[in-house]
């Protein structure tokens, strides 16, 4: 039965090949870099439209972060009557800055389609929306999705994580659509992220008159700095990265202020619970006579851990994968999403389920083609299987 059912969306989504490449394109052709409320809020303008015309309801929310409006966060449902609710999650925003779209539109290239956007995730949002298309057009059971398209993923999600949460505290499953490994894997895991300030304050004073009097910040930064990078390797799975460092005003100064940015990333919540409280231990040993340590540590995502709910929906995942000719594998990453979210929230999350692509965040961005009809169809029936009993 559902190698029957897999067959049909296949065959369906093989018609919708041209327009999936169209669609895309519409995208593309718009700058959306994060904050760019008009350039956002005219891809969610786009996506809002085909979904409306193919059966969905749509919210529309204003949001803003701590920078200002980000632009229109959809909340959009869809109820195809069966059982099980599934939350589906694509952000609109991207990493590139006004004047990339009109620089490199969308290209050809043999198998690849490349433009600013196109992996992460621009092809994911039509992948999804045409994913519930051909549920529908194929007459295949399913039953409630929830998709929201979010504005801010690119910074961690700040004014959507609220939107996230409450909608998958309903869900049974959540699928994340940013784009398939290269090698056609989904990810089942992804590391948590940690941002932490450190700021010193020393003493100033002239360093060729009287240094003596003086009380180093940038030199206890620096032993900062070689002890948390010396922290690599304590707990598998966790790295440490100042990744940026400030201090001093002139050269015959004496430095009184200086600060150093800390990135943390870890696969389990244990452990990156264990760095954050060692990286507060570190600010009350201060080196310098005399200087002190203010410390800001903020968790921008848990981890992404292998539950085994995700378990589950992988190998249901892999099973439909087989009927498409497909041999499914699963990736951990270091990078985070919106599944962090979720997963964290202990619902069984599968990512990676747009087309296959690489190269994101650079000029060389890329989906593949060949890709795009057996992975719509891949998420296809896994939101038809959720409520269901796995696929045989």
């Amino acid at each position: 039965m559902i190698e029957d059912q897999v067959a049909q969306l296949a065959t369906h989504l093989e018609g919708r090949e041209e327009a999936f490449v169209e669609r895309l394109g519409e995208l593309v052709a718009v700058d959306s870099g994060t904050g760019s409320v008009e350039g956002v809020n005219l891809v969610v303008a786009r996506c809002a439209d085909w979904m409306r015309t193919d059966g969905w309801s749509v919210e529309r929310h204003a949001v803003a972060g701590p920078s200002g409006p980000l632009g229109i966060l959809v909340v959009a449902e869809q109820d195809g009557g069966g059982s099980g609710t599934t939350l589906v999650i694509g952000h609109t925003d991207t990493v590139f800055s006004d004047g990339t779209a009109a620089a490199r539109p969308l290209r050809l290239d043999g198998d690849r389609i490349l433009g600013p956007g196109v992996c992460d995730m621009k092809g994911g949002l039509v992948s999804g929306i045409l994913a519930v298309e051909a549920l529908r057009s194929t007459g295949t059971a399913f039953g409630r999705v929830i998709f929201i398209l979010n504005p801010d993923e690119e910074v961690g999600s700040p004014a959507s994580r609220p939107f996230i949460k409450e909608r998958a505290s309903q869900a049974d499953a959540v699928f994340v659509l940013e784009a398939a490994r290269e090698n056609g894997a989904v990810v089942t895991a992804r590391k948590g992220i940690t941002n932490v300030r450190m700021e010193f304050t020393g003493r100033a004073a002239h360093s060729g008159v009287e240094p003596q009097k003086g009380r180093s910040a940038v030199l206890e930064a620096a032993h900062a700095t070689i002890a948390i990078h010396a922290l690599n390797g304590r707990w598998d799975g966790t790295t440490f990265n100042v990744g940026v460092s400030q201090g001093g005003t002139r050269v015959n100064v004496v430095p009184e202020r200086a600060a150093l940015t800390i990135e943390i990333r870890s696969t389990t919540e244990a452990a990156l619970t264990a760095a954050e409280g060692e990286l507060r231990s570190l600010a009350e040993r201060n080196v310098v006579p005399d200087v002190t340590t203010m410390l800001a540590m903020s968790r921008e995502h848990d981890p992404m851990e292998r539950s085994d709910g995700t378990e589950v929906l992988f190998a249901r995942a892999r099973s439909i994968a087989g009927h498409l000719g497909l041999t499914l594998e699963e990736a951990a990453t270091g990078g985070a999403s919106d599944a962090n979210t979720t997963a964290g929230m202990g619902v069984p999350t599968l990512d990676g389920l747009g087309p296959v692509g690489g190269d994101d965040h650079s000029p060389a961005e890329w989906i593949q083609r060949s890709s795009v009809v057996p992975r719509t169809a891949l998420l296809a029936a896994l939101i038809a299987s959720v409520g269901a009993t796995q696929p045989e």
